[in-house]
């Protein structure tokens, strides 16, 4: 079954908020991390449930995938899949925890 996959506003943010940062360093690396995000998001259409459970949540429904040193979040619904967040490995997911958990609104 292919899922649909959908991005929040708030995941997007956060791959902009991603770009430029790197960019600040090598506009060319930058570009390089959003192509592999997108990728992998791309790639949750056919197996979203082979990626881990969020430990911090333990919610079957909420899985991550590494990209890089960044986690990209989502949540899966029936047949789709709605990234939630991008965040850096080392950053704590506690104060994020509310907008994983906030129904489908803001996605794009």
């Amino acid at each position: 079954m292919d899922y649909i996959v959908t991005w929040s506003l708030a995941a997007l943010d956060d791959v902009d908020a991603i770009a430029e940062f790197i960019a600040q360093d090598s506009p060319a690396y930058a570009t390089a991390v959003v192509d592999k995000i997108i990728d992998a998001s791309r790639e949750l259409r056919n197996s979203p449930k082979a990626s881990r459970v969020v430990p911090e949540l333990a919610d079957p429904d909420i899985r991550e995938r590494f990209v890089y040193s960044y986690r990209l979040i989502f949540r899966i619904t029936d047949n789709t899949v709605l990234v939630v967040a991008v965040i850096h490995g080392k950053r704590l997911l506690e104060p994020l925890i509310d907008r994983i958990n906030e129904t489908q609104s803001g996605q794009v």
